[in-house]
């Protein structure tokens, strides 16, 4: 599908497309936001009419006559349609000013709207006939608001500063009603008779007033750009994104969502639930977190995200179905998850596949719990979890063997260490699709396994969590069976959050910095450790030696510790005793990358080799030739 988009322009009046505005000829897709504008831009943009100031153009996309509805629609905010009622064209942008105008100018009912702090308020707009033809008054300062009941009051209500409540006030404040802008012949004849005896020179103000600022509501016109109605989804939801800077960017659930609703499916009340039903965002959230967890390892999974996994699932099954026909290879189609293959994504397919996405976005979690991630601050790449949801949709019982899940969790582990999902990742998503549940059954090794090797000289520039490789290191440990200094503990889930555990620094902070040790030295992953927030205050700023004293010694709320058991806590840590004991970082540094280096080698599969050590003979050196994203790495330096 093309992303051509062919359009024309034409002047059109402004009384016509409000008209049509009122009628349904001109409607909004589905996927269009409310109407947001507050009085005083409502103001703003009746004054430039008022001058004949130009206000932007409007765009919108042609319906074909009789043809089945490609968006679900619905009318301007106000205009009275029947349901049922066909648009001609749908309007992409302009809808603040067209239903700013529509309500004000056109629609003969109060209008509903807020005030710049946002307060929702009912309103009538007047312009004022004086101000309006006072050419040193600012025009904007003509456009009056009004409360519902037509009177400005002050001193707590208790006096009426304005009232407009009757046409024979409106005709003695000289304030005339904006909704009679392209309409002013009954309003001008009780204008004339109410002054006829009483000022006839202030009767004679109307007909100047009508001139020079009622005719330009009537002679206006806007620029509409119009596209035509075989434009592309895809080229309809990037023109919307371009138009709309301003606002929220459009995304491809939005289109989508609109798409379905015009074949009679709410595809909104699936993500976000209906008629006191959670929805998916809701289950998968809570599914996600841990006992009372406010935040779970799901808790950003968007809806886009279930698109894609259902995109890749149904790519994978139309593929299969090509292969099954006889198709040669290089006629197959493409497994995608980019936009445009959600926008082609068939709502059969999506019925189809939705169970089984929810259920492997449900299994990935249960997974990450296994592996010691628990957080979503904590998950090393939010995007590695659409390819594993559909790669476990399409796996189902196989999850529960445990040579599946080992392998699965190489997968994992190369992908966080290679750094593989830090950009350009959907092409590696349809490549996971197709090539891990293949390799489950015993074909080649994946690409992501292939590929996924680390880069030794990386370990000692992890330094925050915006390294993916940073966060897997950290669940690694506490996968490998770390033990907290203090209690003797594994990090179990129970642990995890009843004792605050998270990373920390094995030399303090305070004592490195005495020593003179650069930041960029000791504020590494080599340097740090999971550790409860207990442990880590009697850690303090003091000497690994000292604090171990104190470990063993016991205090007031702590029971001793025997040296023996806490080198073994220490070990489990993939760390030297010893060496901590004498206080030596650079001792300690260099072994325990070595012990870092070797964890990462025995969960990508791959040996990590230190530029400059020579191997076993026989072992592959692996290539650092290949192609690694390194987007955590720059923005760290960054920071």
């Amino acid at each position: 599908m093309g992303k051509q988009a062919a359009f024309k322009t034409n002047p059109i009046s402004l009384e016509e497309l409000l008209r049509h505005c009122g009628s349904g000829k001109i409607q909004l897709p589905d996927f269009q936001r409310s109407w947001v504008w507050d009085e005083e831009r409502i103001k703003g943009l009746i004054a430039s009419i008022s001058q004949a100031f130009p206000v932007g153009a409007l765009m919108t996309l042609e319906v074909k006559p009789g043809a089945a509805d490609t968006f679900a629609r619905r009318p301007i905010q106000g205009a009275d349609i029947v349901a049922t009622a066909a648009p001609d064209q749908l309007l992409l942008d302009g809808q603040q000013r067209m239903t700013s105008l529509y309500q004000t100018c056109l629609r003969r009912e109060v209008v509903q709207t807020v005030t710049p702090r946002l307060k929702l308020v009912r309103r009538w707009f007047y312009i004022d006939i004086r101000k309006a033809m006072n050419p040193s008054e600012d025009r904007e300062n003509a456009i009056v608001s009004v409360p519902e009941d037509r009177r400005i009051k002050s001193d707590f209500d208790r006096k009426i500063e304005l009232d407009l409540s009757t046409p024979e006030l409106e005709y003695q404040n000289l304030m005339f009603p904006l909704n009679q802008v392209f309409d002013w012949d009954e309003w001008q004849d009780g204008f004339n008779e109410y002054w006829l005896e009483k000022d006839p020179e202030t009767r004679k103000l109307f007909k100047p007033f009508k001139d020079e600022v009622l005719q330009n509501f009537k002679a206006y016109q806007l620029p509409v750009i119009a596209l035509g109605p075989d434009t592309s989804h895809e080229a309809v939801c990037l023109v919307f994104e371009k138009v709309n800077t301003g606002g929220k960017p459009l995304d491809a659930f939005e289109l989508v969502t609109a798409m379905y609703a015009a074949r009679g499916h709410r595809l909104r009340d699936d993500w976000l639930g209906a008629d006191g039903q959670a929805g998916l965002q809701i289950r998968l959230q809570l599914y996600g977190r841990a006992a009372e967890q406010k935040f779970g390892v799901l808790e950003k999974v968007a809806a886009t995200d279930v698109l894609q996994a259902i995109a890749l699932l149904h790519g994978v099954e139309k593929r299969a179905a090509e292969i099954a026909a006889g198709r040669k290879e290089s006629e197959l189609s493409a497994v995608r998850a980019t936009r445009q293959s959600l926008l082609d994504l068939p709502l059969e397919a999506y019925l189809k596949h939705r169970g089984a996405v929810e259920e492997g976005f449900k299994a990935a979690a249960r997974f990450l719990r296994q592996n010691h991630i628990y957080r979503v601050i904590d998950l090393p790449y939010q995007g590695q979890l659409v390819p594993f949801a559909a790669i476990l949709a399409i796996i189902g019982p196989k999850f529960d063997h445990a040579a599946v899940r080992d392998r699965l969790a190489r997968w994992f582990w190369c992908g966080i260490f290679g750094e593989l999902y830090g950009s350009a990742i959907e092409s590696r998503f349809a490549k996971d699709v197709l090539e891990v549940p293949a390799w489950l059954d015993g074909g080649p090794e994946p690409s992501t396994i292939t590929e996924g090797r680390f880069r030794p000289e990386r370990l000692r520039t992890l330094r925050t969590r915006l390294s993916a490789a940073y966060k897997g290191i950290h669940a690694l440990l506490m996968a490998e069976g770390a033990i907290d200094f203090r209690s003797g503990q594994p990090y179990g889930q129970t642990v995890f959050f009843d004792e605050y555990v998270d990373i920390h620094h094995i030399f303090p902070q305070d004592w490195c910095k005495k020593q003179k040790i650069e930041p960029k030295v000791f504020d590494t992953v080599v340097n740090k450790t999971p550790l409860s927030y207990k442990t880590n205050r009697i850690l303090g700023g003091v000497a690994p030696s000292e604090y171990l004293s104190r470990l063993e010694m016991g205090g007031k709320d702590t029971p001793p510790i025997a040296p023996d058991a806490l080198d073994e806590y220490l070990a489990s840590h993939a760390m030297d005793p010893a060496l901590l004991r004498a206080d030596d970082f650079e001792g300690f540094m260099a072994d325990r990358e070595a012990r870092l280096l070797a964890m990462i080698a025995k969960a990508t599969g791959h040996p990590v080799i230190k530029a400059g050590v020579a191997p076993d003979e026989g072992e592959d050196i692996p290539q650092d030739d290949e192609g690694f994203d390194l987007p955590d790495a720059q923005a760290e330096e960054a920071a």
